[in-house]
């Protein structure tokens, strides 16, 4: 395990059993001006993520000792930290796996600097807006309530934990309720230019926010899919609270 210190605040953890891109990450971020840690397997990552404060994990998928899948679902059993996914697959299938057990994004080798940089901004810009959240007003639609200026969220008065990316997914649905955006609108504006034409990373995050918001996923009532149109967050009053 290595650290390597630098005036940025951000403190990022990259997990690797490939010492080529373990380190190709950590000389590429810290020449950004990003505080690196290194870690080779998913069980030394955990250690380091219980102990100290972690801004964002890069993670790799085939590992010793505790592979990437595992290692991302053990850590949204206790943090939300964002976690981007280094993947040698290409597949839908594997994208989709990849954001289905809490992954922020994913990154397919070999991959070029430039695009972790991107990748590694967005997520972190994604991250300080569900924190920085200015506006104090509460947002409620039926059985659904957002604080935005604690950026906390509740269903049937119940807490919802969400990663970032999930929330600023739904403060786009929110502030834009009753009207139906476009994918390309979306994934515009809650990922980042980057992703226009990413419809996966969409599809499962809208999945999860049903899965999540909805009292019934396979009969939203929160997050309406309008076919060939996009999506919609139709006004509901509170007399249609199940």
């Amino acid at each position: 395990m290595e650290n390597q210190s630098t005036s940025n605040d951000n403190r990022i953890l990259v997990v690797d059993d490939e010492n080529r891109y373990l380190r190709l990450l950590q000389i590429n971020l810290a020449t950004e001006g990003y505080e690196v840690i290194t870690a080779t397997n998913g069980a030394e990552a955990i250690e380091i993520i219980t102990t100290k404060p972690v801004d964002l994990v890069l993670l790799d998928i085939v590992m010793p000792k505790m592979d990437g899948i595992a290692t991302c679902e053990r850590i949204r059993q206790f943090s939300n930290i964002p976690v981007i996914m280094l993947t040698g697959r290409n597949s839908e299938e594997d994208k989709v796996l990849c954001l289905n057990i809490g992954a922020d994004d994913y990154i397919t080798k070999p991959f070029s600097a430039t695009e972790v940089l991107a990748r590694v901004r967005a997520v972190l810009r994604r991250t300080r807006n569900y924190t920085n959240e200015s506006s104090k007003n509460i947002f409620t639609n039926a059985y659904l309530k957002i604080d935005y200026a604690r950026a906390e969220v509740w269903c049937n008065n119940n807490p919802v934990a969400l990663t970032a990316t999930e929330y600023k997914l739904l403060i786009q649905f929110s502030r834009n309720m009753g009207t139906i955006i476009s994918a390309d609108d979306l994934l515009t504006s809650t990922w980042g230019p980057l992703y226009k034409e990413d419809k996966e990373i969409l599809w499962v995050s809208i999945a999860r926010l049903r899965q999540k918001l909805e009292n019934n996923p396979r009969q939203p009532e929160l997050i309406i899919t309008r076919s060939g149109l996009g999506y919609l967050m139709p006004t509901l009053s509170p007399d249609e609270e199940k």
